[in-house]
């Protein structure tokens, strides 16, 4: 499997990143632990962990405590020991999808209503982990069920929305 993961932490100078090895991690604490480690005095350290083309997983500290988790799709925990490790814990929805992939109820007279496509993805965790930084639970889960969006498209999106995009692709570029 291949897979990257991305530590983006926020303390008082900016944003700084980090690329992170998962390989012989235990379990999701030891996870944290890598993460706090890449700056002990952090106030938002996020995870972000793109698998195979197909997952994404969002992990979030705040001051080094309350990890949150989220995923893109609910097959990555069942397909992969590093989904199981990353979101084996997570039972609930992120949200009902339909919520998300349904159009507005401002339908013209002129248009035909067009059925929502149903949705591939099965998100599951806390969608509303990054809403305080700007991002909320409907955006998020958008851009993880935008046909054609993989991983690393939607790490991208999100880290230019947080402010913090030119150190994400620096740290591709590595």
């Amino acid at each position: 499997m291949s897979y990257f993961a991305a530590a983006l932490v926020r303390a008082p100078g900016g944003w700084a990143a980090a690329e992170i090895d998962l390989n012989g991690a235990a379990d999701v604490d030891e996870v944290a632990d890598r993460l706090r480690d890449v700056d002990p005095d952090a106030d938002v350290s996020l995870l972000f962990v793109e698998s195979d083309d197909a997952y994404l997983a969002i992990l979030r500290l705040d001051d080094g405590e309350d990890l949150r988790f989220f995923g893109s799709d609910s097959t990555f925990a069942e397909e992969s020991r590093l989904g199981a490790l990353l979101l084996g814990e997570v039972e609930e929805p992120a949200l009902e999808i339909d919520e998300v992939t349904s159009e507005p109820a401002e339908a013209t007279e002129e248009e035909p209503e067009q059925p929502a496509a149903e949705p591939d993805a099965d998100p599951v965790g806390d969608a509303d982990l990054l809403a305080d930084l700007g991002i909320p639970a409907r955006q998020l889960l958008e851009l993880c069920t935008s046909e054609g969006m993989l991983p690393s498209d939607v790490t991208a999106e999100v880290c230019l929305m947080l402010g913090c995009g030119d150190e994400i692709e620096e740290l591709r570029e590595v």
